[in-house]
């Protein structure tokens, strides 16, 4: 009778302090972090349709730099840039792209919460920047903009 009180009592122990929750905080970058649906354009002439592109934060945390990652959508280019979290803006001059051998270069990136608008006409976070890239023969100034994927097929 002792073991089956002893039993019931760890069980229970364990119902209620497995049942808890834990917060999770969020990354030092969060503010920047996001999913975006993106169109390139060149020169005011949209040059692709939408596509994904991921901005996220490193391994290290570090709340001074992102990943800005096109997934191999539209150049096929991952790079480290320097964030500002105040301003919403981040760059990167002549970073090296992780996925092969070039080098890109981020200017005018920044994020305006609420500065977009999805097909439904929901408000959505704005992400636009200007990229170029090494080994574009035509040394494009290549202009990304879109703004937060809301996973709504509505918004595709």
């Amino acid at each position: 009778m002792k073991k089956v009180l002893y039993l019931a009592t760890m069980l229970l122990c364990m119902a209620i302090t497995s049942c808890q929750k834990e917060d999770i905080g969020g990354t030092a970058t969060e503010s920047l972090a996001g999913d975006w649906y993106v169109q390139a354009s060149v020169g005011g002439e949209a040059i692709t349709g939408s596509f994904h592109l991921l901005t996220y934060n490193t391994s290290a945390n570090n709340p001074n730099e992102i990943f800005v990652d096109d997934q191999g959508n539209f150049w096929d280019f991952k790079v480290k840039a320097a964030a500002e979290l105040n301003g919403l803006t981040f760059s990167a001059i002549d970073a090296h792209n992780m996925n092969y051998d070039c080098t890109v270069s981020i200017t005018n990136a920044k994020i305006v919460k609420n500065g977009g608008v999805q097909n439904n006409g929901s408000p959505a976070d704005l992400i636009s920047m200007d990229v170029t890239f090494s080994d574009d023969d035509d040394a494009l100034v290549y202009h990304l903009e879109g703004v937060r994927y809301s996973g709504l097929v509505e918004n595709d």
